[in-house]
């Protein structure tokens, strides 16, 4: 008997100590977020395989989907489907131990099967620098999946291991195959915090929470994404308690959503953003554009700091180079000063002293004003365009696929560091690059097998002098995102992820309680 009190004391106090170690309940998911989104929602969105060299496809990628590795508030390279990664000494292998028991929201396991396909099948942005790279994939076992390069790559888990790309993001293999690419953007089935309900394409997604999230259940039971490119219908919709969060908010209708009581108007903490002029034409040698000086010329017409006021009321940061000045090898660069007369001159010098015909210009969706501002500037000084409006998705594959001439407004917020962002558009394979400067493409190729970071920096800062001196692009400010928030939410998930412009983690969004 004495042994048996003995024995049962010892397992109630081993219950205890598992009791009082082990996670406490979640409550279930409750109630729904609305976010008034910016943009006409697109399907290929959905699919991490077509992720552009743009941060909005995450703003769907982090409620559905996951990744092995991803930027998460611990960090850019944060172990997610994946528990941990290590490389090898020689910088030619990365290997990644897959999560225990996580599954995709129809029931079936990830597995290294579905890394390997992913992979594989990625065709997005830097699709090509990580398959010339990548040597094979191996499956080691079910678990863990091994990627050999063909040499050394510093920049290989800057382009898989953030939203750089989306090659990390993973999809399974069984269903994908049985349903086909069209099938799998109708009706689509990550591992992410939250699954799909319904999308009606360019106006409103649903999803619902996951309660097999791997990393938490989410507090918010429904997600609704609600395109609403008007930004008065946006503000109109927010403060009548329509959405709850309102992405981008400018001039005169931000502030009013900051004069309203009980209503916020915040922007991300650290700027991932760039605007810039994109000049596709400046590679065609009968082009104005190809003289340097009628570059410069469009930089000294543009007031950075006037237009910096009127649309995200002095939030953001005029800025001369393409590069933000958080990011990793950025080299900082001043703004061209705002100098009509000087632009003026450049032009008359250059052989257009009554200005030219600069052809279509295209403003980034939905930044309209911002873009017909920036047409007034070159106007004033002899630099004639006429506006051309589209909406992002077709804006982007018509950039991607090179038909814009004239001059674009240009804009990406993925993360990644300076050589990532270069590498998108102005190196030989970049989605988005119109043309190639032999210098910098031979300092880019070099750069991305330096494995010493002081020599990598030089090079990578070289790079970015040159474009500077050349006036390859006409950088205008690191952009502060504007949010108007709503009374209901406790957290609306804005900055948990450094630079990230939209909520994240999903599964972190909390309402009030009542």
């Amino acid at each position: 008997m004495r042994r048996f009190i003995i024995r049962l004391g010892v397992v109630v106090a081993t219950c205890g100590v598992l009791l009082g170690t082990s996670r406490p309940v979640t409550a279930a998911p409750e109630g729904t977020v609305t976010w008034g989104v910016h943009i006409t929602l697109a399907s290929r969105w959905l699919d991490p395989a077509e992720t552009e060299g743009i941060i909005t496809p995450f703003m769907v990628l982090y409620a559905l989907h996951d990744a092995l590795v991803k930027p998460m508030p611990a960090g850019w390279n944060t172990p997610s489907l994946a528990e941990s990664w290590s490389q090898s000494k020689d910088g030619l292998t990365y290997e990644f131990v897959l999560r225990k028991g996580v599954k995709f929201h129809n029931g079936d396991p990830v597995t290294a099967d579905d890394v390997k396909f992913s992979f594989e099948r990625y065709r997005g942005s830097g699709a090509k620098a990580l398959k010339d790279r990548v040597r094979e994939v191996q499956i080691v076992d079910p678990g863990r999946v091994r990627f050999v390069l063909k040499d050394p790559w510093p920049d290989f888990m800057t382009f898989y291991g953030t939203s750089a790309t989306g090659s990390g993001w993973i999809v399974p293999k069984k269903y994908v195959e049985k349903v086909g690419d069209d099938g799998f953007k109708k009706a689509p089935i990550g591992a992410g915090p939250y699954r799909f309900v319904s999308f009606n394409p360019g106006v409103e997604l649903v999803l619902e929470a996951y309660e097999g999230y791997w990393r938490k259940t989410p507090s918010v039971k429904r997600l609704v994404l609600r395109s609403l490119p008007e930004e008065t219908t946006r503000a109109a919709a927010l403060k009548k308690g329509e959405v709850d969060i309102s992405y981008l908010l400018t001039g005169p209708v931000a502030e009013d959503v900051r004069r309203t009581p009980g209503f916020k108007l915040t922007a991300p903490s650290q700027a991932s953003g760039v605007f810039w002029l994109d000049i596709p034409d400046q590679w065609d040698p009968k082009s104005p554009w190809h003289d340097r000086r009628v570059r410069l010329a469009a930089s000294h017409a543009i007031d950075r700091n006037a237009l910096n006021q009127a649309e995200t009321l002095g939030f953001s940061k005029p800025t001369g180079g393409v590069i933000p000045r958080a990011f990793e090898f950025s080299k900082p660069f001043e703004p061209h000063a705002f100098d009509p007369a000087r632009a003026k001159q450049l032009l008359t010098e250059a052989g257009y002293p009554n200005g030219f015909d600069a052809g279509d210009f295209y403003p980034w969706p939905p930044y309209t004003s911002m873009g017909e501002a920036l047409a007034s500037y070159l106007q004033t000084v002899g630099i004639r365009s006429r506006i051309r409006t589209m909406e992002r998705a077709t804006l982007t594959t018509a950039w991607r696929e090179k038909k814009l001439k004239g001059v674009i407004v240009g804009i990406t917020g993925a993360a990644g560091n300076a050589a990532t962002r270069l590498e998108a558009y102005v190196s030989k394979d970049g989605v988005y690059t119109s043309g190639v400067i032999p210098e910098v493409e031979d300092l880019f190729q070099r750069q991305a097998r330096e494995l010493d970071a002081k020599k990598r920096e030089a090079l990578i800062h070289q790079i970015q002098q040159i474009l500077h001196d050349r006036v390859t692009q006409i950088p205008i400010y690191e952009l502060a995102f504007i949010w108007g928030i709503g009374p209901r939410l406790e957290e609306p998930g804005i900055s948990l992820i450094k630079g990230y412009a939209y909520s994240a983690p999903y599964e972190d969004l909390k309402l009030k309680r009542p």
